[in-house]
């Protein structure tokens, strides 16, 4: 039993090695269907008075259940080692023409409740929305150029 178990858990650990090597960034362009954030929300931007280095410890390491970049990639590219196994494919912070027409607002809703018909599961329970903030900002000052 013990040896089964062992067996068991190299071989998962062997295809999310093999899956990892296989990440890649997501399309660009990245179409999606994404329902729109309630319009007042929408418009917020409290990105001013967020602190991107928090954001940015959060979305490398400190995120629950797992950090950002399993998915989103270290690049934001989408191309996280978990990124490749998603349908659709996550969001690829760095295209600019995808990002340009999501706006602060819109990231902040997305990360407190997910995006119903994607991987991306919602934060509000894990993180606070000033955290969200430091999140959003790390993300727009680093990827979204």
């Amino acid at each position: 039993m013990k040896k089964a178990l062992i067996l068991i858990v190299m071989v998962v650990f062997s295809l999310v090695a093999v899956s990892a090597s296989f990440a890649k960034p997501a399309k660009c362009p990245q179409p999606r269907k994404t329902k729109s954030a309630p319009g007042s929300i929408a418009k917020k931007d409290k990105t001013a008075k967020a602190n991107a280095k928090n954001g940015k410890a959060i979305y490398m390491k400190k995120a629950k259940p797992m950090a950002c970049k399993m998915c989103h990639g270290v690049k934001g590219d989408g191309g996280g080692k978990l990124g490749g196994a998603l349908k659709p494919a996550p969001r690829n912070f760095a295209c600019k023409a995808t990002m340009k027409k999501v706006s602060a607002g819109q990231m902040f809703h997305i990360i407190k409740n997910g995006s119903k018909g994607t991987g991306m599961v919602g934060h509000k329970k894990t993180l606070k929305d000033k955290e969200i903030w430091d999140v959003v900002k790390y993300i727009r000052s680093t990827f979204v150029k």
